[in-house]
C-alpha cells in the first residue's frame, strides 16, 4: 500500500492511508486475529456478512432496472468533478 506525501502534509498523507486501510478491510482483520472468535459468533458474522452482501447485489440490480434512483455523486470542494 502506498500514499503520496504533497507539500510535506502529512497529515493529509495519514487521513488518506487510513482510508485505504478502512476500504481494504485491514482493521477489521486485525481485530478478528487478535481475540478468539467463538464458533457461533463466527457462524453468525458470517450470516450477516452474507445478508449485507446479499442485500447490496439486490440494491444494485434495482438501481441499474432504475427501480431505486442512482446514489447521487458527493461534491467535493477543490476537485474536480469527474
Amino acid at each position: 500500500m502506498q500514499v503520496l506525501v504533497r507539500d510535506n502534509n502529512v497529515d493529509q498523507a495519514l487521513r488518506v492511508l487510513k482510508k485505504k486501510m478502512q476500504r481494504e478491510g485491514l482493521f477489521r482483520e486485525i481485530r478478528a486475529r487478535t481475540a478468539y472468535e467463538k464458533p457461533s459468533e463466527k457462524r453468525a458474522r458470517e450470516k450477516a456478512e452474507g445478508i449485507r452482501r446479499q442485500r447490496k447485489l439486490a440494491r444494485k440490480q434495482m438501481q441499474r432496472e432504475g427501480l431505486l434512483p442512482m446514489p447521487k455523486k458527493k461534491i467535493v470542494a477543490g476537485r474536480p468533478a469527474r
